[in-house]
């Protein structure tokens, strides 16, 4: 078939941070097996091998000054690199994560310069809510010809949003390597327990995010203080932060290296996640939920479908009131101190998985190829 594929990334991939769908991409490029036969991304030291690079160009500082960038500028690094990639005679699947500014460009390039039915773009949209204002919208909407949604709820507030949707959709939940978050023995989660100043009979509460306000660490503390009181052998870990918290009860253990992420959920009883705004997929859930975590989530963004609409957690639908916490943390002590967590038992253990995303992603791409090839077969 003579489909190649390109991948866009505003990230370099490796990219060395932590970032959820960057890890869900060099997972499926170290792989034996990935469909990608370039990679357009800003400059890496050392690459994967099984591919193909052109590296956006180096923005200079006199780029920035004169002008700030217009458009034209900006969009020119995506349409010069991609024609480094083109060949005539031939068709290409062009995936772009996370950036819808480069959208409409790329289009219109590729209608002007080439014959845009040779190219099939796939946009996978890292969000929620929708980002491009309904006056501008139609552009952007009609460039696209398939659009990855993270939950059905996210592809549902486009549908809600916008008067026409003529791409085709696919959900494309991000995922983990469940092998890395998993659940372990009674014995090691007291043992790491032990490692960082807690003891077995502890009742383990979890926090985990940058230190922003929509992350909802307030409304944790406040509810946190309110449950302490009526338990004192309850504790709540912060992960993530580096301030200093002085309340009775809280722990700060600062940030976490990524391979050390697992063990801070496997040692805890429940997990919080206070968001306070429309959250894309939220990647803690499912890495918490695979450790075996008791989950409380808001009921913000795509949160509520990944906890199975209720099925893998529990969903606390006005978050901004502490008092509901409170409930919801009482509850969660008295269910797991009678009984084993609920909601553990009901979760699928291919549930988020990074083989399954991956098998995911190569078949919208074989679709993609097939699509693009209908009238040669």
């Amino acid at each position: 078939m003579n489909v190649e594929v390109i991948l866009i990334s505003h990230l370099s991939l490796p990219f060395p941070k932590i970032a959820s769908w960057t890890n869900m991409y060099q997972y499926l490029l170290k792989g034996k097996a990935h469909p990608f036969d370039h990679i357009i991304c800003p400059e890496v030291n050392h690459g994967f091998k099984s591919v193909s690079y052109q590296f956006l160009r180096k923005v200079s500082v006199v780029d920035k000054v004169k002008g700030k960038l217009p458009s034209k500028s900006k969009y020119a690094n995506y349409q010069g690199a991609l024609d480094q990639i083109i060949k005539p005679n031939k068709k290409y699947v062009i995936q772009i994560v996370d950036n819808s500014g480069i959208i409409v460009p790329i289009h219109n390039f590729l209608s002007e310069k080439h014959d845009r039915k040779n190219f099939f773009i796939q946009y996978y949209f890292q969000g929620f809510a929708p980002i491009i204002s309904k006056k501008k919208s139609k552009p952007f909407l009609y460039a696209i010809d398939e659009l990855f949604f993270l939950s059905h709820l996210a592809y549902k507030e486009y549908l809600n949003f916008y008067d026409d949707c003529p791409f085709k959709v696919r959900i494309m939940y991000n995922a983990i390597d469940v092998h890395k978050f998993n659940t372990i023995s009674i014995e090691e989660k007291h043992n790491f327990r032990r490692e960082i100043g807690l003891e077995k009979d502890h009742f383990v509460f979890m926090w985990c995010s940058q230190d922003r306000p929509k992350k909802g660490l307030h409304i944790v503390l406040d509810a946190f203080a309110k449950v302490y009181k009526e338990n004192k052998s309850a504790r709540l870990i912060i992960v993530g932060i580096n301030r200093e918290i002085n309340q009775e009860g809280v722990l700060v253990v600062g940030r976490v290296e990524n391979h050390l992420l697992p063990k801070y959920y496997q040692q805890s009883d429940v997990y919080l996640f206070p968001s306070l705004w429309k959250e894309g997929f939220g990647i803690v859930l499912a890495e918490a939920l695979h450790c075996g975590c008791y989950v409380i989530a808001s009921n913000q963004g795509s949160i509520k479908e990944v906890l199975g609409n209720g099925d893998y957690g529990r969903v606390v639908e006005y978050p901004n009131i502490v008092a509901y916490w409170v409930d919801e943390m009482q509850l969660a002590i008295s269910q797991l101190k009678t009984k084993e967590n609920p909601y553990y038992s009901k979760l699928p253990r291919d549930l988020y998985s990074l083989d399954v995303w991956s098998s995911k992603i190569n078949n919208a791409i074989d679709d993609a190829k097939h699509w693009l090839m209908r009238d040669e077969l």
